[in-house]
């Protein structure tokens, strides 16, 4: 198992943010001077988070990559495919970012080119397109929220991946079988490190509203399954949560995932 570090924020967000990656090696254990790197939040739809990123999070984060020596911070997300992502960014004040001292550059996947992979080892989800953008980066960082999600039980750092997937195609993935299907895609994804803003989270329904609790955490990882099992954890304390009785090792998302091998 790959260590999972847990941070309480007591006052000042990007310290508590910087204290949680501290206890996994640091973000110069991640970023190196020179490289490209692109944050993945959640941008599904323009709700308040923790339905969607926290503006004040993602700011933190963009300025400790840079601060690590990272030539270009690209931000990129697909929202759901019922709504236009433009106009979700648009309404979260996403491109309110590029007014920083040293801004990051902001991607719309919908607007950009999709490649169509063939997914290792597929067995409900055999092709997928996913955003070009993927290959122009150095490193990856994943930046899910935590919570909990109607149809999937659970979204953390498996599920976040599906805003790389091209919306078309999720209508079939949401059909039969999604949980397995969202493991099988991250076989595509290849992140170097995840944090989690689990300040707030939805201890039911989600992924855009639901029961709110305040775990006041950061979390921060290597490994995708890792952080989603100690999040399904962290929901499962509160009272009044819809994964009460449930492995997390069970879950269908989490089995499936570790079947595959996927480590980090």
């Amino acid at each position: 198992m790959n260590k999972v570090s847990k941070t309480t924020v007591e006052s000042d967000l990007k310290s508590s943010i910087v204290k949680s990656v501290s206890d996994i090696g640091g973000f110069e254990k991640f970023v190196k001077r020179g490289e490209t790197v692109l944050l993945k939040p959640n941008f599904n739809t323009a709700d308040p988070f923790p339905a969607s990123s926290d503006l004040g999070f993602l700011k933190a984060i963009v300025e400790l990559v840079y601060e690590c020596g990272a030539k270009i911070v690209m931000i990129g997300d697909s929202s759901t495919m019922s709504l236009n992502t433009r106009k979700v960014m648009e309404e979260l004040g996403v491109f309110d970012l590029e007014k920083m001292e040293v801004p990051p550059r902001i991607y719309n996947f919908d607007k950009r080119n999709w490649i169509k992979k063939q997914v290792p080892d597929g067995k409900f989800l055999k092709t997928v397109s996913v955003t070009e953008i993927l290959e122009r980066a150095d490193k990856l960082i994943l930046l899910p929220n935590l919570k909990t999600h109607s149809h999937a039980q659970f979204t953390g750092a498996l599920k976040l991946s599906v805003g790389f997937m091209k919306p078309i195609e999720r209508v079939r993935l949401h059909l039969k079988n999604l949980q397995e299907k969202i493991a099988e895609l991250n076989k595509l994804i290849n992140p170097h490190l995840i944090i989690m803003d689990g300040r707030k989270c939805f201890i039911n329904k989600g992924p855009a509203e639901g029961k709110l609790a305040e775990p006041n955490l950061i979390l921060a990882s290597e490994s995708r399954i890792d952080i989603d099992v100690e999040g399904i954890k962290i929901i499962q304390s509160f009272k009044g949560n819809s994964l009460k009785n449930i492995n997390p090792l069970e879950m269908p998302q989490i089995k499936k995932a570790i079947e595959l091998g996927i480590e980090k």
